[in-house]
């Protein structure tokens, strides 16, 4: 369970004094998440009841750049995007403390995260994903990807003994493909804000529609066609590891249809999408070596991203992700 720092109902009774919500109903641990204690509040104004996500952050690193996160997430959802709105307090702030750390309040969304999405709901992902790009082209925050490429090579040091360990030769084939997408990685295609962690469970959906995107702790500013290509990786291959171009082609299409994608940025998915499947494999491998014993979270295994990385060296071209456009 996601929940790290213990709070009870008098804590947040308290911290509600300063905010113009209401009083507390109930409040809830949420299971998900695995980097912030989350819990679902009710609040109760004039008999009527309203929902929404109390966030502890844990990480000191992420603390430093909450202004940024919170700040984009206020923006996007000005600007329409079904996101979490964080809830002004009365001095017109964001950040609260709670249990010692700090906290924000943020709007509930309906809808439920996907296990097995369809190719429906892949079409419904590339639309919602260009709208969220072209909302946040004018977001003044800028923030380094500090899980992007330019990173990897010293994230995969201290681990690349334990590549070994898992699949006998990992080690070699990584480094090799470190100084491939090194060398090949595309540095003037269109940049701006992306979501840079968009995986099924971070999609909210009604029916088969996308009512919200949710986590924007990994948010940066790093070339749009790489959020895609996260997302190619993320949602358009099968438990058994196989790619499945009908998601792949619903995914493109609509995120083409409303922002339409450069020849450039169409050439180059097969690299950006190698490096998608690298930043994963990479940070799973990190988490599969540093396992604490008792731990709440279950790191997961980075066999999977291997594979994938292995897809993406083998494509010859955009053809191989279904591109028609």
């Amino acid at each position: 369970m996601a929940v790290f720092t213990h709070i009870d109902a008098e804590d947040v009774a308290a911290l509600l004094v300063e905010y113009d919500i209401g009083t507390i109903v109930s409040l809830k641990g949420i299971a998900e998440g695995v980097q912030n204690s989350n819990f679902l509040l009710e609040t109760e104004t004039n008999a009527s009841t309203h929902r929404f996500i109390v966030t502890i952050y844990e990480s000191p690193a992420l603390q430093n750049d909450l202004p940024f996160f919170l700040g984009l997430m206020q923006h996007l959802a000005q600007k329409g995007i079904n996101c979490p709105l964080p809830v002004q307090r009365r001095d017109g702030t964001l950040m609260s403390q709670l249990g010692g750390k700090p906290a924000a309040i943020v709007t509930f969304l309906k809808g439920m995260g996907l296990r097995n999405p369809t190719p429906r709901h892949c079409a419904e992902l590339g639309k919602g994903l260009a709208s969220l790009h072209l909302a946040g082209a004018d977001f003044q925050g800028q923030r380094e990807n500090d899980l992007g490429h330019r990173h990897w090579a010293a994230l995969f040091a201290p681990n690349a003994a334990l590549a070994d360990r898992i699949v006998p030769g990992m080690k070699t084939e990584i480094a090799q493909e470190l100084d491939r997408i090194h060398t090949d990685w595309p540095s003037d295609l269109p940049s701006g804000l992306i979501h840079a962690d968009l995986f099924p469970d971070n999609a909210f959906f009604l029916d088969h529609a996308l009512s919200g995107i949710i986590d924007f702790y990994f948010a940066c500013t790093d070339l749009w066609a790489y959020d895609l290509a996260i997302c190619l990786n993320a949602w358009c291959f099968e438990a058994d590891g196989a790619f499945n171009l009908t998601k792949a082609q619903g995914l493109l299409r609509a995120y083409h249809a409303h922002r339409p994608l450069l020849p450039d940025e169409v050439s180059a998915l097969p690299i950006l999408c190698a490096g998608a499947a690298m930043r994963f494999l990479l940070t799973r491998l990190h988490d599969w070596g540093h396992r604490v014993d008792g731990a709440l979270v279950t790191p997961k295994d980075p066999v999977p991203y291997l594979r994938r990385l292995r897809f993406h060296k083998a494509a010859q071209g955009a053809s191989d992700y279904g591109v028609d456009l």
